[in-house]
């Protein structure tokens, strides 16, 4: 494996088998467009690492990973998305994290003939009419994890929701999706900006609103600095969200402002599956830190190209494909097939924020959906 900004104790092995794999000419060259630096580094690190961890215990040789940071621009994205396909002769691409990045480079690299697994975004465009058959997502459809809170909103009773995203493709799907499962009034919905630190005037119209819950979608530092802004603004309005807004590597930031929030999730460190126990204690080993979400994505991303790549070379397009679609590997979520559309069929968990020790962290408290699929599958022609 080949790549840069990698965590040091992959080095050596990225540096062997690059060598091994550059020997024998039929290496599977991967490139690795993500978020290494700015307000959402840490969401694109725990994929990188999470992806990493995998193909180093898998033992392969033949796989040579070129990682880069897209510093989260969508011009840098397809910049590097073209050096990665014309010159370093990529076979699969992954990496981006955020959808805006996405939709400038997903239908472009499959309209190349390029394979694109997402370890992230999932924005409607590309689940329904913009489906390809090379373009796999190993993480969610954007509404869904959205679509489990509006379902749990309705359960804790919640009849007049303030609602927020970001103004970008993954905030408008979620504000779609927890709409299409909320059955109660909204007292306010809002769109702030991308990369927005300063919350003062939402919360003040949440604060002279009528409303019995707030439901927010605002990832990394976004989520970080509303939680703060919020629990010191005096506003005891109930909160709800997704993992996003309260995954791990954002809990320890934000700190007890978070403690009992339910949030929703197709992961938590708490799964009670080998693969998941045996991914936590590696990972933990690995890193020196508990994995996140976006670790997760990351690592069955990894094993589901290890899997494909163990029955088919990408050479052989249609078998290779066949087999992403079989997706023959131990998932860290239990169970996990693709639909139709190439998005995951799969539990989606509420999860409750707690504090063990000195950590801050998730325990999983009701299933919010079962063997859930996306609502655009049916648009998708393929």
């Amino acid at each position: 494996m080949r790549f840069k900004s990698i965590a040091p104790a992959l080095v050596a092995v990225a540096l062997s088998t690059a060598a091994e794999a550059a020997e024998d000419g039929n290496g599977l060259r991967v490139g690795m467009i993500t978020t290494l630096s700015g307000g959402g580094a840490g969401l694109g690190i725990d994929v990188r690492d999470g992806f990493m961890l995998a193909i180093k215990q898998s033992g392969r040789s033949d796989i040579e990973v070129i990682v880069e940071d897209d510093q989260r621009k969508p011009d840098v994205a397809v910049q590097l998305a073209d050096k990665m396909i014309q010159s370093d002769k990529v076979a699969v691409l992954t990496g981006i994290i955020w959808s805006n990045l996405a939709m400038a480079v997903v239908p472009s690299a499959t309209a190349q003939g390029k394979f694109y697994l997402s370890p992230n975004a999932g924005p409607s465009e590309l689940a329904g009419q913009g489906c390809h058959p090379n373009y796999f997502n190993v993480a969610w459809q954007n509404d869904n994890l959205h679509e489990a809170a509006g379902a749990y909103a309705n359960d804790a009773g919640f009849k007049n929701s303030f609602i927020l995203a970001p103004n970008y493709p993954a905030g408008k799907d979620a504000l779609t999706g927890y709409k299409r499962f909320y059955k109660g009034a909204l007292a306010g919905e809002l769109y702030t900006k991308l990369g927005q630190t300063d919350y003062a005037a939402e919360i003040a119209q949440i604060r002279a609103s009528d409303a019995d819950s707030v439901f927010f979608f605002l990832p990394g530092g976004m989520g970080i600095s509303f939680i703060k802004q919020y629990a010191d603004s005096g506003v005891e309005i109930p909160v709800l969200g997704p993992a996003f807004s309260f995954d791990q590597g954002i809990l320890q930031a934000v700190g007890a402002a978070a403690l009992g929030v339910k949030n929703t999730s197709q992961w938590s460190k708490d799964l009670d599956n080998p693969a998941n126990k045996n991914f936590v204690a590696a990972f933990q080993t690995e890193y020196g830190r508990l994995p996140s979400l976006y670790a997760s994505q990351g690592y069955d991303t990894a094993n589901l190209l290890l899997s494909a790549a163990s029955k088919a070379s990408v050479s052989d397009a249609d078998a290779f494909r066949a087999a992403l679609e079989a997706a023959e590997f131990d998932s860290v979520r239990g169970d996990f097939s693709f639909g139709p559309n190439h998005h995951p069929i799969q539990n989606i968990y509420v999860r409750e924020v707690i504090q063990e020790g000195d950590v801050f962290t998730n325990k999983i408290i009701a299933t919010g959906l079962t063997a859930h699929s996306d609502a655009y599958a049916a648009e998708c022609k393929m």
